[in-house]
């Protein structure tokens, strides 16, 4: 037991975000640490459900967020809003500091386990004397990309053009940087503040400032040059706690008829056959990247699914996809549209490889299953992390035209060669080698028990 420690966790409101930071607070509950993990009402409803035996451990508490101009009525996640409109989101929820405050005073905490985005935090933990911990749930690779935390990066990164090489720290061979397509943006995001009042610099900066420790969702064992990096950069710990692989999910019974069809049919394929296709809740497909994705998958004559939301643009289910497709793939696919079980469905012995975004959290689940990758990177960080796979030859990356387009033929040349032909053979291979690393739960276990010493040891030197 951790004597009666209470850690209050305090994630942004992506779920890519706080499916992260609900996997921690589980890992910290498992060893009697009490949590309050802080979100707005509706979050709560929609994240995965607690542990039965440690319910009594974590206390999901609500965060309501204000009413602000430009944010859609009833919205509390990224999901929910449409993509390059987070800002408004941010504004609303800077508007919480009151609220948290008026919780922090009550509880009084003994530690403070935070995202990037709630800059506020560290005033309340400054005033109420509570040590806290800045938890990146990016990959090591690209936090390291960064470089040093503080003004100093407007001058290490004084272009949009200065994102396109690796930086001169990487002391090892990288290809991790951003391609020209994506620096204006990522520039103009990261250091122009937004209609919140600040920019993502500004947050990284107050994040980091005056945090006992910086948490990374990373391992030594897959990441540790780019760990060493980050412990040289900041004057603080940076503790590695492991990568929280997922818990192999249960086999359950479905009343869903279009799920129940689904997994009938990926009973029926041979195994390590089908390619799994998800790009995510966050990640809004524009018509021509749906319509490019469906004729590449048409044209690798391989077995899919495709997990798939309508996107906004579309007036139902059937204008989502081109006309004719569903009748010209016959059974070799199938297209789940809506909510899909990823877990469920990238543990079914059918899935031998995945088309995915790269973000990170995908990242760990597919390689957990020794999945082969072919990723296609489209928005926010996903080409640094889609680089450092192929790096590591993990996966193989869709060739991007120079506007950020893709074409049909680059899909399924690079599904072809992921799954079935001879040259691809090394991926494969490489996959189920860090399978090794990725599903081994005593070594991630391991890491979160040298995160809670910190916790219980660092709490007493400052008590």
């Amino acid at each position: 037991m951790a004597d009666g420690m209470h850690v209050v966790m305090l994630p942004w409101l992506a779920f890519g975000h706080m499916i992260p930071f609900l996997h921690l607070s589980i890992a910290l509950a498992k060893s009697g640490i009490r949590i309050s993990f802080l979100t707005p009402p509706r979050n709560i409803q929609r994240l995965p459900k607690i542990p039965q035996h440690l319910t009594a451990l974590i206390n999901l508490v609500e965060l309501p967020l204000a009413k602000v101009d430009g944010l859609p009525e009833g919205a509390e996640a990224t999901v929910d809003i449409l993509q390059g409109s987070d800002e408004y989101l941010k504004k609303a929820y800077d508007l919480s500091y009151p609220t948290f405050k008026q919780f922090i005073t009550k509880e009084s905490p003994d530690w403070i386990v935070h995202d990037l985005f709630p800059s506020w935090v560290s005033n309340v933990a400054s005033e109420f004397n509570i040590p806290r911990v800045f938890f990146s749930i990016l990959s090591a690779s690209m936090v390291a990309f960064l470089g040093p935390a503080g003004e100093v990066l407007r001058k290490i990164w004084p272009s949009p053009e200065s994102l396109e090489s690796p930086p001169e720290w990487f002391s090892f061979e990288s290809s991790v940087a951003f391609p020209p397509h994506e620096t204006a943006g990522f520039y103009r995001r990261f250091f122009t503040p937004d209609a919140s009042g600040f920019s993502s610099l500004d947050r990284l900066v107050i994040a980091l400032q005056g945090c006992s420790a910086i948490a990374i969702r990373s391992c030594n064992e897959f990441q540790g040059e780019y760990l060493s990096l980050l412990k040289k950069f900041h004057q603080r710990p940076v503790i590695p706690i492991g990568l929280l692989p997922p818990t192999p999910p249960e086999k359950r019974e479905t009343t869903d008829p279009k799920w129940a069809n689904t997994l009938k049919w990926l009973d029926e394929q041979p195994n390590r056959s089908v390619v799994f296709v998800c790009f995510g809740s966050e990640c809004k497909l524009s018509r021509d990247q749906v319509f490019e994705i469906a004729h590449g998958l048409q044209l690798s004559n391989l077995p899919f699914l495709w997990a798939l939301r309508t996107p906004i643009w579309a007036t139902n289910d059937i204008d989502t996809l081109p006309s004719g497709f569903k009748s010209q793939i016959g059974n070799r696919g199938v297209i789940h549209m809506g909510w899909a079980p990823q877990l469920e469905i990238l543990a079914h012995p059918s899935i031998g490889g995945s088309l995915f975004h790269s973000g990170w959290a995908s990242i760990i689940e597919t390689i957990h299953y020794g999945h082969v990758l072919i990723v296609l990177p489209l928005a926010n960080v996903q080409s640094l992390d889609a680089r450092m796979l192929v790096d590591k030859g993990l996966a193989i990356k869709v060739e991007i035209n120079k506007d950020g387009s893709f074409h049909r033929d680059a899909v399924a040349r690079s599904l072809r060669l992921a799954m079935i032909e001879e040259e691809g053979e090394s991926f494969r291979i490489k996959s189920m080698e860090m399978k090794a690393i990725f599903s081994d739960q005593t070594l991630h276990e391991n890491y979160v028990s040298e995160f809670i010493n910190f916790l219980k040891s660092s709490s007493k030197a400052l008590s």
